[in-house]
């Protein structure tokens, strides 16, 4: 599958074809805007050239008409991935450095989108009642907190490549304790295992200073 990017020749193949074959495109965007690439013959008119840059991401529409011999017309559908995220582009505690340096070994290509997803995870499963100095930005500010948070995201990513990352929360955290904090929410049949989250992820929280971090706890339950 092509990427956001990528320039790629389109090829047509005509036949029957002889020197009246010619051929053009056109090309619609995701956006609905139409470009009209140079085409190129050759072979008498039974092969077709355009370049194609990808621009997009989304489905894209090829749209080939043949005239005189082999007149035809021809429509190709391609699907375009988004360009692989930079760290500047997510917002993550830790950046692929600090995950290698985790694991002893090269994180996997997608550990962008990985760290990416472990920062979600902890800002919603966790850090809903947490408070701790930030920047304009929302990310912490103290170094031990930020080492902390570096931490627990490479753990998660590290479990997500045993257990697999399909193994995510799907709803809020329910049955997880932090030192002497419980966050628990739903009961009963609604409670989900803790499972969902590594074990290095809660540690890291609970090794964090009390003047550091701090719970709130209003009515019983913990301040979103």
């Amino acid at each position: 599958m092509p990427e956001v990017g990528d320039l790629v020749t389109a090829r047509l193949d005509v036949s029957p074809a002889d020197e009246t074959t010619s051929a053009s495109l056109l090309v619609m965007r995701p956006d609905g805007v139409v470009v009209t690439p140079v085409v190129t013959g050759a072979e008498d008119g039974a092969v077709w050239t355009a370049p194609v840059t990808y621009t997009l991401a989304g489905l894209w529409r090829l749209s080939w008409t043949v005239t005189g011999t082999g007149a035809s017309v021809q429509h190709e559908v391609v699907a375009v991935a988004p360009a692989p995220p930079a760290m500047a582009d997510v917002r993550s505690y830790a950046t692929t450095t600090q995950l290698a340096t985790f694991l002893h070994a090269a994180p996997p290509l997608d550990a962008v989108e990985l760290l990416e997803r472990a920062t979600r995870l902890l800002d919603s499963d966790f850090l809903k009642a947490a408070v701790y100095d930030v920047d304009d930005e929302g990310m912490p500010t103290d170094p031990v907190v930020q080492a902390a948070f570096a931490e627990a995201v490479c753990s998660q990513v590290e479990f997500w490549g045993e257990v697999g990352v399909e193994t995510d929360v799907a709803g809020p955290l329910q049955g997880v304790a932090i030192g002497s904090v419980n966050l628990q929410f739903g009961a009963g049949d609604n409670r989900s295992s803790p499972d969902y989250y590594a074990p290095g992820l809660q540690r890291a929280l609970q090794n964090i200073p009390a003047d550091k971090l701090r719970w709130t706890v209003i009515s019983g339950g913990f301040g979103w």
